[in-house]
């Protein structure tokens, strides 16, 4: 087997193993028939949600491939989903988040930024869907890598603080 393929498997596994047991086959189901499933945050990982505007302010282009690059630089390398539908992103970050990113993450609620965790699912898509092939079906804009390599909370309130600033500079302009 090839290291990429045996890294996929591996973070295959992990994303599964946050659902009890029996419930892994029908998630695989899922990923096979929809391409995406269902996953419980707040175990492995937590995720936080950021209005895409804030990435496009930031990167100064609405295009997929670009706001993808664009966030593989800004989050290190740390796995990021796409929702094209909403307009969202999803960047995933460790389970137990430090209280001050969900004190922080309350201030821009208004900018429909949150802290998603225990108690919250989110729709994980298959781990080789890597480009937007469709205009609404969810993909991994930054591939998870590997198991357990997540985005740094702090790198991501730094990208919505920088986000948030970059919107307020073009409303002044």
């Amino acid at each position: 087997m090839h290291p990429t393929e045996e890294r996929r498997l591996a973070s295959e596994h992990w994303l599964l193993s946050t659902l009890p047991a029996p419930l892994r086959r029908r998630a695989r189901l899922e990923w096979e028939q929809h391409h995406v499933a269902m996953m419980p945050l707040g175990t492995l990982f937590s995720a936080v949600r950021i209005p895409s505007r804030l990435v496009v302010a930031l990167a100064g282009s609405s295009e997929a491939d670009c706001l993808d690059t664009f966030l593989a630089e800004a989050l290190g390398g740390g796995p990021v989903i796409c929702d094209p539908h909403f307009s969202r992103l999803y960047a995933l970050v460790p389970a137990r988040m430090p209280a001050t990113l969900h004190q922080v993450a309350d201030t821009w609620r208004a900018l429909e930024v949150d802290c998603l965790g225990r108690g919250s699912y989110l729709g994980v898509p298959r781990l080789d869907a890597v480009k937007r092939e469709h205009a609404f079906a969810c993909y991994w804009s930054v591939p998870m890598d590997s198991t357990g390599m997540l985005c740094s909370p702090l790198t991501v309130v730094r990208l919505i603080a920088a986000g948030k600033h970059c919107l307020a500079m073009e409303r002044e302009a």
